[in-house]
C-alpha cells in the first residue's frame, strides 16, 4: 500500500515537471519563430487559453463608477443649480380614515435630473445609449414628500435609468400614508381634497430647484391609471409650484393637490333607504285604532328595530372627533321622531283611557239628567196606603230609569270625550308629519347641492 502511494505521487511529480518544461520550451523556442511562420503563429493562438474580453456595458459601468462620489452634488460648478423634475400619477385610493385624518393612496411618482458626471459617448461603446444602474452608487435628490405619516408596503426598485446625455430617471411605486384634513359632515356626498407638497428636506433653491416634468394641465387629467370601479371618483390632480422661505432661506416646492368624490349609492341603499321605509311605516302606524292597544306595541316595536339597525351600521359610518357628520344627526333625528311619536301615542290612549266622571269633566254638566224621579221615588217613601209589593216594584223601576238615564249621560260624555281625543290625534299627527317633511327636504336639499355641486 505504501508503494502505491508513492508511485502515485512520483507519476503527479512528473507530469507537473514535464508540464512546465513543455511550456518553457514553447516560450523559449517557438515563440522566436513566430514572426517568422505566421502559421506557426495562428496554431499557438488556437492552442493556447484566451483571456474573455469585458461587454461594452461591463466597460461604461466601471468607467462611469470608478471615480464616482455619491454624497456630491453631480455638478462640476458648484454654484450651477440641480433641477428636479417630477411627475406624479394616482392609481387607487386603498382607505380614508376621518378619526386620524389620513388617507392611504397608491401613487407612481417619477424624478428626472442631469448629473454631469455620467456622460459618455455612445460611439466608444457599442452605440449604447441608455443603462441601469444601482441607485446607492449614485447621487439621488433629497426630495421628500411634507405629508407623510408612514410608508405602506411599497416595492424597491434599487435601479435608476442613466442616458448618454447624463439624464437620470427615477420611477418608483410608493404606498403612501398621508395626513389630509377630512371634512366628513357631508358623508355619503363628500368631497376631499388631500395634498401632496414634494420639497427638498435640507438643500435651497439655489442647489436643488423643482419643476414639473409634465404640463399641468397634463397631469390634472391624467386618469389613465386610476382605479376608478372603486368607492372614490377621481375628479383632478391641480398642480402648483411657489418658494417658501425658512430661516431667510428660499425653498421651493411643488404641491399636488388630490380632488377626490365619494360615490354615494351604496351607502344610501345601505343606510338611507331602510331608515326612510321605517319612518314610513310609524307614519302609516298613526292610521290604527285609537282604542285598540296595537298602536303602542307597534310603535315599540318600530323603536327597537330602528335601534337594532343602527347598532348593527355602527362601523359603517365614518368617525370625526371635531364635526358630527349629517348622516349621524339624521339618524338620531330619526329616532327622535319615533320616539315623539311613541309619546303622543301614550298620551292620546291615556286621555281616552281616563276615567270619565262628571264632577271631574266640565262635559258632563252640559247633559241634563231628571231628577224628578227621585222627587218621585221619595214621594212614594211618603205614601203608606200602597201596598209594599207595589211599592218595591216601582222603585226598581225608577232605579232602571235612573241607571239607563246616567248611562246614556256617560256615554254621550264618552263619545264627545273620544271625538277630542281624535281631534287631538289629528292635529299631533298632522305636526308631526310637518316637521318629517321639513326635516327630510332640509337634508334632501342639502346632500342635493353637495353631490351636484
Amino acid at each position: 500500500m505504501v508503494l502505491f502511494l508513492v508511485l502515485v505521487l512520483s507519476s503527479f511529480c512528473f507530469l507537473f515537471y514535464f508540464e512546465s518544461l513543455l511550456s518553457c520550451l514553447v516560450s523559449s523556442v517557438l515563440l522566436p519563430l513566430v514572426p517568422i511562420c505566421p502559421d506557426l503563429s495562428a496554431d499557438l493562438a488556437d492552442c493556447l487559453p484566451v483571456k474573455p474580453k469585458r461587454s461594452s456595458l461591463n466597460q461604461l459601468t466601471r468607467t462611469l463608477l470608478r471615480n464616482y462620489d455619491s454624497g456630491v452634488r453631480p455638478v462640476h460648478n458648484w454654484t450651477s443649480t440641480t433641477t428636479i423634475y417630477i411627475d406624479l400619477i394616482l392609481q387607487s385610493v386603498l382607505e380614508v380614515d376621518g378619526k386620524t385624518q389620513s388617507i392611504t393612496t397608491s401613487i407612481w411618482c417619477r424624478q428626472m435630473w442631469r448629473d454631469e458626471f455620467l456622460v459618455w459617448d455612445p460611439e466608444e461603446f457599442d452605440g449604447i445609449n441608455e443603462i441601469s444602474l444601482s441607485s446607492d452608487a449614485l447621487w439621488v435628490p433629497d426630495v421628500i414628500v411634507s405629508e407623510f405619516v408612514k410608508e405602506g408596503k411599497s416595492p424597491p426598485i434599487p435601479y435608476v435609468y442613466v442616458n448618454s446625455s447624463g439624464s437620470v430617471k427615477n420611477y418608483r411605486p410608493i404606498q403612501a400614508v398621508l395626513a389630509c384634513s377630512l371634512e366628513m359632515y357631508a358623508f355619503p356626498f363628500d368631497k376631499q381634497n388631500c395634498s401632496l407638497t414634494f420639497r427638498s428636506w435640507l438643500h435651497s433653491v439655489n442647489e436643488i430647484d423643482l419643476a414639473l416634468w409634465r404640463s399641468a394641465d397634463a397631469i390634472a387629467n391624467d386618469k389613465r391609471e386610476f382605479m376608478n370601479d372603486g368607492e372614490w371618483e377621481l375628479l383632478s390632480i391641480p398642480s402648483q409650484y411657489r418658494q417658501i422661505s425658512q430661516d431667510n432661506t428660499d425653498y421651493s416646492q411643488i404641491q399636488f393637490n388630490l380632488l377626490i368624490r365619494r360615490r354615494p349609492l351604496l351607502y344610501v341603499v345601505g343606510l338611507l333607504i331602510p331608515s326612510i321605509f321605517l319612518m314610513l311605516v310609524d307614519v302609516v302606524s298613526f292610521y290604527l285604532p285609537l282604542d285598540s292597544g296595537m298602536r303602542i306595541a307597534f310603535k315599540i316595536s318600530i323603536l327597537l328595530g330602528y335601534t337594532v339597525f343602527r347598532v348593527n351600521l355602527t362601523d359603517d359610518l365614518p368617525a370625526s372627533a371635531v364635526k358630527t357628520p349629517l348622516i349621524g344627526v339624521f339618524f338620531v333625528a330619526c329616532k327622535a321622531m319615533l320616539m315623539l311619536s311613541l309619546t303622543k301615542s301614550i298620551l292620546v290612549v291615556k286621555l281616552l283611557h281616563h276615567t270619565i266622571v262628571c264632577n271631574v269633566f266640565p262635559l258632563c254638566t252640559d247633559f241634563d239628567v231628571d231628577y224628578s224621579l227621585e222627587e218621585d221615588l221619595l214621594s212614594l217613601n211618603e205614601i203608606q196606603e200602597v201596598p209594599s209589593g207595589l211599592e218595591r216594584l216601582l222603585q226598581e223601576l225608577v232605579s232602571l230609569r235612573l241607571g239607563f238615564a246616567q248611562e246614556d249621560s256617560e256615554s254621550l260624555a264618552r263619545s264627545e270625550w273620544l271625538s277630542l281625543c281624535l281631534r287631538l290625534d289629528c292635529l299631533l299627527f298632522r305636526f308631526y308629519l310637518f316637521v318629517l317633511a321639513l326635516y327630510t327636504s332640509t337634508l334632501l336639499l342639502l346632500w342635493a347641492s353637495w353631490s351636484f355641486a
